[in-house]
Protein backbone atom coordinates (compact mmCIF):
# COMPACT_ATOMS: atom_id res chain seq x y z
CA UNK A 1 0.00 0.00 0.00
CA UNK A 2 1.51 3.13 -1.14
CA UNK A 3 2.14 6.06 1.53
CA UNK A 4 -1.29 8.43 1.62
CA UNK A 5 -0.59 11.83 0.58
CA UNK A 6 -1.14 14.86 2.80
CA UNK A 7 -5.41 15.38 3.05
CA UNK A 8 -7.48 18.33 3.71
CA UNK A 9 -10.57 16.24 5.28
CA UNK A 10 -11.06 12.31 6.55
CA UNK A 11 -12.71 11.62 2.97
CA UNK A 12 -9.66 13.11 1.00
CA UNK A 13 -7.48 10.58 3.65
CA UNK A 14 -9.69 6.94 3.08
CA UNK A 15 -10.26 7.82 -0.93
CA UNK A 16 -6.66 7.09 -1.03
CA UNK A 17 -6.61 3.17 -0.43
CA UNK A 18 -8.17 0.05 -2.19
CA UNK A 19 -11.77 -0.39 -1.21
CA UNK A 20 -11.83 -3.13 1.28
CA UNK A 21 -9.35 -0.92 3.46
CA UNK A 22 -11.58 1.83 2.70
CA UNK A 23 -14.43 0.16 4.39
CA UNK A 24 -12.82 -0.54 7.12
CA UNK A 25 -11.30 2.67 7.34
CA UNK A 26 -15.47 4.19 7.01
CA UNK A 27 -16.25 1.78 9.64
CA UNK A 28 -13.70 2.59 12.06
CA UNK A 29 -14.74 6.26 11.57
CA UNK A 30 -18.81 5.89 11.82
CA UNK A 31 -17.68 3.64 14.95
CA UNK A 32 -15.75 6.80 16.44
CA UNK A 33 -18.63 9.29 15.63
CA UNK A 34 -21.20 6.94 16.70
CA UNK A 35 -19.15 6.97 20.58
CA UNK A 36 -18.23 10.45 20.41
CA UNK A 37 -21.01 11.83 18.44
CA UNK A 38 -20.12 15.65 19.41
CA UNK A 39 -16.48 15.33 18.31
CA UNK A 40 -14.97 17.29 15.50
CA UNK A 41 -12.93 15.98 12.66
CA UNK A 42 -9.57 17.10 11.83
CA UNK A 43 -6.62 15.55 10.19
CA UNK A 44 -3.65 16.19 12.49
CA UNK A 45 -0.13 14.48 12.23
CA UNK A 46 -1.67 13.63 8.58
CA UNK A 47 -3.87 10.98 9.95
CA UNK A 48 -7.88 11.52 10.88
CA UNK A 49 -8.25 12.36 14.22
CA UNK A 50 -11.40 13.27 16.61
CA UNK A 51 -11.29 16.04 19.20
CA UNK A 52 -13.56 17.36 22.03
CA UNK A 53 -11.79 19.50 24.18
CA UNK A 54 -8.39 17.95 23.02
CA UNK A 55 -7.65 14.89 20.88
CA UNK A 56 -9.98 11.85 21.45
CA UNK A 57 -7.97 9.25 19.21
CA UNK A 58 -6.37 9.24 15.51
CA UNK A 59 -6.37 6.16 13.31
CA UNK A 60 -4.11 5.26 10.21
CA UNK A 61 -4.15 2.52 7.75
CA UNK A 62 -0.54 0.79 7.22
CA UNK A 63 0.07 -2.14 4.85
CA UNK A 64 -0.73 -4.63 7.54
CA UNK A 65 -3.04 -2.95 10.36
CA UNK A 66 -5.18 -0.26 10.97
CA UNK A 67 -3.40 1.81 13.89
CA UNK A 68 -5.05 3.37 16.38
CA UNK A 69 -3.65 6.56 18.81
CA UNK A 70 -2.68 7.08 21.86
CA UNK A 71 -2.08 4.61 23.97
CA UNK A 72 -4.95 4.18 26.33
CA UNK A 73 -4.25 3.35 30.14
CA UNK A 74 -6.64 4.09 33.35
CA UNK A 75 -9.37 1.02 32.64
CA UNK A 76 -8.07 -2.76 33.57
CA UNK A 77 -10.58 -4.22 31.50
CA UNK A 78 -9.81 -2.08 28.35
CA UNK A 79 -5.99 -2.52 29.06
CA UNK A 80 -6.59 -6.07 29.20
CA UNK A 81 -8.97 -6.24 26.46
CA UNK A 82 -6.55 -4.57 24.12
CA UNK A 83 -3.17 -6.27 25.25
CA UNK A 84 -3.12 -8.50 21.84
CA UNK A 85 -3.32 -5.57 19.88
CA UNK A 86 -0.49 -2.86 21.43
CA UNK A 87 2.16 -2.26 19.10
CA UNK A 88 5.79 -0.98 20.14
CA UNK A 89 5.33 2.04 21.47
CA UNK A 90 1.68 1.62 22.79
CA UNK A 91 -0.43 2.22 20.48
CA UNK A 92 -3.01 0.07 18.77
CA UNK A 93 -2.19 -2.40 15.91
CA UNK A 94 -5.34 -3.93 14.48
CA UNK A 95 -4.12 -6.92 11.90
CA UNK A 96 -6.00 -6.15 8.08
CA UNK A 97 -6.43 -10.48 7.97
CA UNK A 98 -8.55 -10.64 11.14
CA UNK A 99 -11.84 -9.37 11.74
CA UNK A 100 -11.46 -5.65 13.30
CA UNK A 101 -12.94 -5.03 16.31
CA UNK A 102 -15.45 -2.50 16.54
CA UNK A 103 -16.79 -3.03 19.41
CA UNK A 104 -13.77 -2.37 21.40
CA UNK A 105 -13.08 0.42 19.12
CA UNK A 106 -16.13 1.93 20.35
CA UNK A 107 -15.70 1.14 24.44
CA UNK A 108 -11.93 2.67 23.85
CA UNK A 109 -13.29 6.21 21.94
CA UNK A 110 -16.44 6.20 24.94
CA UNK A 111 -13.16 5.59 27.48
CA UNK A 112 -11.17 8.48 25.83
CA UNK A 113 -14.19 10.56 25.99
CA UNK A 114 -14.86 10.03 29.60
CA UNK A 115 -10.86 10.94 30.22
CA UNK A 116 -11.14 14.48 28.08
CA UNK A 117 -14.35 15.76 29.75
CA UNK A 118 -13.15 15.04 33.05
CA UNK A 119 -9.32 16.60 31.82
CA UNK A 120 -11.61 19.67 30.54
CA UNK A 121 -13.57 19.60 33.95
CA UNK A 122 -10.43 19.93 36.17
CA UNK A 123 -8.64 22.43 33.97
CA UNK A 124 -12.24 25.22 34.16
CA UNK A 125 -12.05 23.92 37.74
CA UNK A 126 -8.23 24.67 38.62
CA UNK A 127 -9.43 28.48 36.03
CA UNK A 128 -12.16 29.55 38.14
CA UNK A 129 -10.42 28.54 41.78
CA UNK A 130 -7.44 30.77 40.40
CA UNK A 131 -9.86 33.83 39.52
CA UNK A 132 -12.12 33.62 42.76
CA UNK A 133 -8.49 33.62 44.54
CA UNK A 134 -7.59 36.95 42.04
CA UNK A 135 -11.08 38.67 43.52
CA UNK A 136 -10.63 37.90 46.73
CA UNK A 137 -7.26 39.17 46.96
CA UNK A 138 -8.44 42.94 45.57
Amino acid sequence: MPKPQASKDIDGYISQFPADVRAILEKVRATIRRAAPDATEKISYQMPAFKLHGILVYFAAWTKHIGLYPPVSGDKAIEKAISRYVGPKGNLQFPLDEPIPYDLIERIVKFRVKQDLAKAEAKQNKKSQTSSKQRESK
